[in-house]
């Protein structure tokens, strides 16, 4: 299993959920940290690319469809670690338009 970082926002993201919410984020976080690779290399995740506009390879994401919300994470591989970007509502794509920031902004 791999180490689970969230940067700051997204523990403020994790805040910002009602209680049930945050346990099925971090249920969902835990199964594909078992193995978090993209799908194309074998694991649970979801690459993001260059989606609409935004320049996030290097990133996946994590769907829980019956809540509307997306995680967006990045591995760091020699550290085997899974870092959490955002967790948000995927509304109009918002949850990318943070992913980008945050990307552009660390």
């Amino acid at each position: 299993m791999w180490k689970i970082e969230y940067l700051k926002a997204a523990l403020e993201d994790m805040n910002k959920l009602d209680k049930s919410q945050r346990i099925e984020v971090i249920k969902k976080t835990k199964q594909v940290a078992i193995n978090p690779l993209p799908k194309n290399e074998g694991g649970y995740g979801d690459s993001l690319g260059n989606r609409s506009g935004r320049k996030l390879v290097g990133y996946c994401k994590i769907k829980l469809l019956k809540l509307g919300i997306r995680v967006v994470y990045r591995l760091v591989r020699r550290q085997g670690t899974m870092k959490i970007i955002v967790v948000s509502v995927r509304a109009e794509d918002e949850v990318y338009k943070l992913a980008q920031k945050r990307k552009d902004n660390k």
